[in-house]
């Protein structure tokens, strides 16, 4: 392997040695490759990019590097990869609803980043639930009940894991080459057929602007497609909080009201909208008409609600919790001590959420982590009263934030100023922005 001959390619934009670019990758994942060898590449990457043909060797090797599942013939295997949220807990319905409606779906996901709640940490919050499956047991919980939810581990993608660590301490975090590898190696090590992509944009979004969130929608839709996995991005607004539900134990009781048929619109249609695509683009006689009408019929008639429980028991949730779970939810999950709720200063219509403001105050009273170590705090988050385009009067509640720690006089003014009143009703905001498609894809 000559690194210097790849590291030069890359300065000088043209392709990588293909063989050369395999053996790199394989060597990070076994810990031949120096730190400071591998920072020099991906320090060059990070500053000059890198073909989409680049990407797909790469984030192959990345496959390659740990265990890949494979799967019998059977129903298509499919999933969904969100770049994260205030109140973004669509995997939690969309995997066991997508599995009543047919479809395999061995979901591998993350604990929270920065500002973002992790779909991880809320399964957590339910007592019992084990995240830490090995391939051959995610394998086993998809055979059994139709879907499971996982945590990232060392054996899927391992060379990723050397090279988001790498990336962590040498501020290359943000390169959408390796953003790419990072994400769409570890959803095609699922074996999968079909993948939806949640790019999200907006002022609670990592990629703020509709043209970067297009960037990095193009390149992971023709690098999962170079792959053989048809792919297609939702680009969704995320400036407000998605539902009424935002936290942790709130967003599990949040999806099971949503499971039940009930629930939030705004967080319903994300998870059609969502299953809908993979339906689509999965089965021969289903549109995207045909695959909303699926996932519409499985969330009203109990089948994913009863997945749902079928998982949880999978995952190690007591028989006796999960049918509580599923029923009076708030007795498995607890509550708050404390809950302070916001009222409105004025009549009028509520314009909006803050979103980055939400997550900021539940992450500094624990709802998210500062530091790898932290302990997460289930039971922080917020429960809107009232949602965006609703008429309030004067001293009406719109939000309660649920807490364990005392609001300080900095945290008070924080919270009255999360939601915008306004005179005027705000017209419709829909939150899929843009589709990014590939001519592969049926959908």
């Amino acid at each position: 392997m000559d690194l210097d001959a790849l590291i030069d390619a890359v300065n000088n934009g043209q392709r990588q040695n293909r063989s050369d670019l395999e053996t790199f990758v394989a060597k990070v994942a076994d810990g031949s490759v120096s730190t400071e060898d591998a920072t020099r590449w991906l320090r060059a990457v990070h500053q000059h990019g890198c073909e989409v043909d680049d990407i797909v060797v790469l984030t192959n090797a990345m496959i390659d590097s740990g265990a890949r599942l494979t799967w019998p013939e059977g129903p298509p295997v499919v999933d969904k990869h969100s770049t994260g949220g205030v109140g973004d807990k669509m995997s939690l319905m969309l995997a066991p609803a997508l599995a009543a409606a047919g479809c395999r779906v061995p979901m591998l996901a993350g604990r929270g980043l920065g500002h973002t709640g992790g779909t991880i940490d809320k399964l957590e919050a339910i007592p019992g639930f084990n995240c830490a499956l090995s391939p051959e047991e995610m394998m086993d919980a998809v055979k059994e009940v139709g879907c499971c939810i996982a945590v990232q581990n060392e054996a899927i993608a391992p060379a990723d894991g050397v090279l988001y660590a790498l990336r962590d301490v040498t501020h290359t975090i943000d390169s959408v080459p390796l953003i790419t590898a990072s994400i769409v190696s570890k959803k095609a090590a699922e074996g999968l057929d079909a993948l939806v992509l949640d790019v999200k944009t907006g002022s609670a979004a990592f990629m703020q602007t509709v043209e970067d969130a297009r960037t990095l929608a193009n390149s992971m839709v023709k690098t999962a497609e170079g792959l053989g996995i048809r792919t297609m991005a939702q680009i969704t607004s995320m400036s407000e909080p998605i539902g009424t539900h935002i936290g942790n134990a709130l967003e599990v009781l949040g999806s099971i009201l949503v499971l039940k048929g009930q629930g939030s619109p705004d967080t319903r249609e994300l998870v059609v909208m969502q299953g809908a695509a993979l339906l689509s683009m999965t089965f021969d006689n289903v549109d995207t008409e045909e695959g909303r009408r699926r996932m519409e019929k499985v969330l009203n008639n109990g089948e994913a609600l009863e997945v749902f429980r079928k998982m949880c028991v999978q995952q190690g949730v007591s028989k006796e919790v999960a049918a509580t779970l599923i029923n009076t939810p708030e007795k498995v999950l607890g509550t708050a001590a404390e809950q302070t709720t916001a009222l409105a200063q004025n009549d009028g219509f509520v314009a909006g959420y803050d979103a980055m403001k939400m997550a900021q105050l539940a992450r500094r009273h624990g709802a998210g982590r500062f530091a790898l170590e932290d302990e997460i705090d289930p039971l922080i988050g917020f429960l809107l009263d009232a949602t965006r385009g609703v008429e309030v009067k004067k001293n009406e509640p719109l939000f309660t934030f649920f807490h364990t720690r005392e609001l300080s006089s900095d945290d008070l003014h924080e919270l009255k100023s999360i939601a915008t009143i306004s005179e005027n009703k705000p017209g419709r905001s829909p939150r899929l922005v843009e589709l990014i498609d590939s001519t592969e894809t049926k959908a």
